[in-house]
């Protein structure tokens, strides 16, 4: 009994500093994404980016992070004081969330147990990642309808129209996925992808569609719609400012981060790479060989998110609506449905 109890605690302890870690990763990556976005656009547009603060201007994310914590908080007289604090809380805490069921690698052995680098292994994790990023919106709605303000009330509601739209699209994406796969477990999808091909071989079209929702879910260019400033003046967080307005930007920035994560475990192998099992190293060696190849293919697609920023322009509302309407979801039933004949055609023969 007295072992149980003792093997209880450690195991939590095991788990509330891997949130840590994951938690401090996140908000790491998110504070200095905005520092890699600025360096993109400055290497696109041939100009330098942030390069006074700090050696390459590395400390210029601590810089802005200290100007949001310091700037005045401003809460406008006539808003719902308690939505409008409760709106960035939720954006918050809902990107956060959503980092729980993702395989950030595979085993690591300490003291002679073995700690799965992933904080909750659930048997129905991409289930549990919809279920959480459909409460992503509310953020978005509350902080527009609570502002009292016309145009964030307006950004508000295309942001909610926006991703409820592209949401059906990514869902019957993955739909093809878990029958190629026969799981909803990340770490079985990852592992299934670790001894074979991975996933991108077997669902491009899958793929493509899963990306362009990916734009659609985190309002990135050219899905911006939600902070169009030509129109609506900074959209939905438009009466926000100090940190609030600060947790709306990592809110974005998290989001990335874990769509990124999200979809290179999905498609790409997550933490496996083409070897691994065959290096001859320690176990621990070999995971943080595969965290490295994931964190890889993470800065790989957060740099594509920043390049189609700076590339295509951004969409009419008309055009995003049709796009997610007429184009993705005719497009993700269509693959749905070529997966489920193939797999009937393998299975008869």
């Amino acid at each position: 009994m007295i072992m149980q109890i003792a093997f209880d605690y450690i195991f939590l302890i095991d788990k509330i500093v891997l949130i840590a870690c994951v938690l401090a990763l996140s908000l790491l990556v998110a504070m200095y994404s905005t520092w890699g976005e600025r360096k993109v656009a400055g290497w696109i547009q041939d100009r330098y980016g942030p390069n006074r603060a700090g050696p390459l201007g590395l400390l210029q994310p601590l810089a802005d992070g200290g100007k949001l914590f310091f700037k005045e908080e401003i809460i406008p007289a006539n808003s719902n004081r308690f939505l409008f604090i409760l709106g960035p809380s939720l954006a918050m805490l809902v990107a956060c969330m959503t980092s729980a069921v993702i395989p950030w690698g595979d085993i690591l052995e300490i003291g002679g147990r073995k700690i799965s680098l992933q904080i909750a292994e659930v048997n129905i994790g991409v289930l549990y990642i919809f279920g959480v990023v459909s409460l992503g919106v509310y953020g978005i709605m509350l902080g527009g309808w609570a502002s009292n303000n016309k145009f964030s009330l307006l950004a508000a509601v295309r942001g909610a129209s926006q991703i409820i739209s592209y949401e059906l699209a990514m869902g019957l994406s993955l739909i093809a996925l878990v029958m190629l796969s026969g799981s909803l477990n990340l770490k079985d999808i990852v592992e299934q992808q670790r001894h074979g091909l991975w996933n991108i071989c077997y669902q491009p079209l899958g793929f493509l569609i899963f990306l362009v929702c990916a734009f659609a879910e985190c309002t990135r260019t050219p899905f911006d719609l939600t902070e169009a400033d030509s129109e609506l003046n900074g959209g939905y967080h438009l009466e926000y400012s100090s940190m609030k307005l600060g947790f709306y930007l990592f809110a974005e920035y998290i989001n990335m981060f874990i769509s990124s994560a999200l979809m290179a475990s999905l498609y790409f192998g997550g933490y496996s790479f083409p070897g691994m099992d065959s290096l001859g190293l320690s176990t621990n060696v070999v995971t943080m060989l595969g965290f490295g190849a994931l964190f890889i293919k993470i800065i790989a697609f957060l740099f594509l998110f920043m390049w189609v920023r700076w590339t295509i322009p951004r969409f009419r509302y008309d055009q995003l609506m049709k796009l997610g309407w007429n184009m993705l979801i005719p497009l993700a039933l269509f693959n749905m449905l070529i997966t489920g004949g193939l797999i009937l055609w393998q299975q008869g023969h």
